[in-house]
């Protein structure tokens, strides 16, 4: 069972008035399709309509069926789920694929036809969450589950196969490349107002389903960057198949994230093969394959560990022995994935929680204009803060906003809601001044989650703590019990994500197994936030040449309207607020909103 489920839960119960918006498709026979028309779907006749299902895609952050949706959730993507996967599929064996791709000749053994590659990426604020529960580091609990996920005493301990995940893959790594094409994104947007301002965060997927599902005007403000999880995927499933010479589908991709929400961005039918495999290579009778094939929680993953018999604590707090690791295929990737020494990009308060896409966007900003100054401003609550870069003689250059916590998102998007028109005096004016309500800002940072992705809705609990530990460090924990005590939890949390880079554990001897690059010290390039930009730019460059597809195809997605009843008036005349009933419901859920 799911983490966010109990028994007192599964009553099925679809609250009356809130809307199922899983819209009925009755689309053109092929023979008649035009990919240039746009039509809905009350101009489309069919016959014999087939019926409607709900699956994850539809369903988790929405608006209606609850524990209807929980459900699919559970027998799509969980902990259970991830020891079938690997109990129902040899495991490819790396070292010999990379021999033969390279003519080598040697002894190995064929591989079964239905042998698969095991491949992880693991959030930050996943580390964080266990390190407040076990009471170490963050890097320690970076160890302690790649130990779970690869090494001789974790998931390969059980099972038909004995099999565990070849390559664990921090998505910090990829988070840098966010960060990069994220700024770039903007500046462009700056320059060529190729994009409605401001620009939006696009990296929840809660906040990304409330935008599609009930306000299309937001989706031009959106950033078409894919988010870290999903730009893990293509990168892992693109440059595997090409150097291995094996098929996206033999490659199976697990994410660690904090938010439950994450589950239904994996299922996002943009994030797939399809999207960027070469049209040479492109076969269409076969199902697409998904970048990111399961997505579990911070929850879900000791879960994972009690159903597989491994107590986590007991594990090493050090890398996976080179023995234990082939090789990543490619020198350059490998070199970026697995940096050696493994080194931190800035993790602070004022970034925020949740990857720090504002901070770096106006850090990067504040780096074009020499005796600049940042300053932050908080808003009506710790949730909402104005950044502004001003200048040496006070002149403000760029203002951002960080917006967290759907009750925030509810005012920004009515902020940016377009004026309806209006015959009466001074309308024009009125609506001129309504207008510019958010348009101050060039970038806006939205996460559905209260705090950020450290309090998403998959993290351990404070609840969790005392069946997951000893009775005394767990009594001791939770003894910080009060009025206050989750959020005295989350500031545990936050301070293990934030403290993470100023930890000094990282000698020689602790790196990935993986790497053999340059360190950061050794970097000649102009370093902005923490992060060698010159340097990300390159690996996406030989990311490019190397599976020969275009960047665009590669690190960016679309969104589109899903035709929804939600906050519409009822057919019986009922103004419902199913805004308010719709964050009721995942708040009791435990989800993003």
């Amino acid at each position: 069972m799911s983490a966010i489920l109990s028994a007192d839960d599964l009553n099925d119960f679809i609250s009356p008035g809130v809307a199922c918006i899983k819209p009925v498709e009755t689309l053109p026979k092929q023979e008649d399709y035009n990919p240039y028309e746009v039509t809905t779907e009350d101009k489309v006749q069919a016959q014999n309509p087939a019926p409607a299902s709900i699956s994850l895609t539809d369903c988790l952050a929405c608006s209606g069926c609850v524990t209807s949706a929980e459900a699919v959730l559970v027998s799509l993507q969980s902990h259970t789920e991830v020891l079938n996967t690997l109990d129902s599929y040899p495991s490819i064996d790396v070292r010999r694929l990379a021999d033969s791709w390279n003519g080598t000749v040697n002894g190995h053994v064929p591989q079964p036809a239905n042998a698969r590659l095991f491949v992880a990426s693991v959030s930050p604020q996943v580390r964080a969450s266990l390190a407040a529960t076990y009471g170490i580091s963050e890097r320690k609990a970076g160890f302690m589950i790649e130990q779970f996920l690869s090494g001789s005493q974790g998931l390969r301990i059980g099972g038909q196969h004995n099999n565990g995940f070849t390559y664990v893959v921090d998505t910090n790594q990829l988070r840098e490349a966010c960060l990069v094409l994220g700024a770039e994104e903007v500046a462009e947007s700056i320059a060529n107002k190729s994009k409605s301002k401001p620009v939006l965060t696009s990296s929840c997927p809660g906040w990304i389903c409330y935008a599609e599902k009930t306000h299309p005007h937001i989706l031009p403000h959106l950033s078409n960057l894919k988010s870290p999880q999903a730009l893990s995927g293509t990168l892992l499933k693109s440059v595997l198949s090409r150097t291995l010479g094996i098929s996206p589908s033999q490659i199976w991709h697990l994410a660690v994230m904090p938010c439950f929400d994450k589950k239904l961005e994996a299922s996002r039918e943009e994030l797939t093969d399809r999207w960027w495999q070469p049209s040479e290579t492109k076969d269409l009778s076969e199902p697409a394959v998904r970048d990111v094939d399961c997505v579990i929680t911070s929850r879900e993953l000791l879960s994972l560990a009690e159903q597989r018999g491994v107590q986590l604590s007991s594990l090493p707090l050090e890398p996976v022995a080179p023995s234990d690791r082939p090789p990543f295929p490619d020198t350059k990737i490998s070199n970026f994935l697995f940096p050696k020494p493994r080194q931190r990009t800035e993790q602070s308060a004022t970034a925020g929680s949740s990857g720090g896409y504002l901070y770096h966007i106006i850090a990067t900003e504040q780096a074009r204009h020499p005796g600049s100054t940042i300053s932050v401003q908080r808003g009506r609550n710790v949730d909402v803060a104005e950044y502004s870069l001003l200048s040496a003689s006070g002149e403000t250059l760029m203002k951002c906003a960080r917006y967290y916590g759907f009750r925030n998102i509810q005012n920004l998007v009515r902020k940016l809601k377009p004026a309806k028109q209006s015959r009466l005096p001074g309308a024009a004016r009125r609506m001129a001044a309504s207008a510019s309500g958010g348009s101050e800002y060039t970038y806006v940072e939205v996460m559905a989650c209260p705090g950020g992705c450290t309090n998403g809705g998959g993290q351990i609990k404070i609840d969790d703590v005392a069946s997951i530990l000893p009775q005394t460090r767990g009594e001791e924990v939770v003894n910080i019990a009060s009025p206050q005590s989750q959020k005295e939890w989350l500031k545990r949390v936050d301070e293990a994500y934030y403290s993470a880079d100023s930890d000094s554990e990282c000698d020689e001897d602790m790196v990935m197994a993986n790497g053999n690059g340059r360190t950061k010290a050794e970097s000649v390039h102009e370093v902005v936030n923490g992060i060698d930009v010159s340097d990300v730019q390159e690996v996406l460059d030989h990311w490019v040449s190397l599976v020969r597809v275009p960047l665009e195809k590669l690190a960016y997605t679309t969104y589109r309207e899903v035709e929804s009843d939600v906050g519409k008036n009822k057919a019986s005349g009922k103004n419902l607020d199913d805004a308010a009933r719709i964050a009721q419901i995942a708040g009791m859920s435990g989800g993003g909103w």
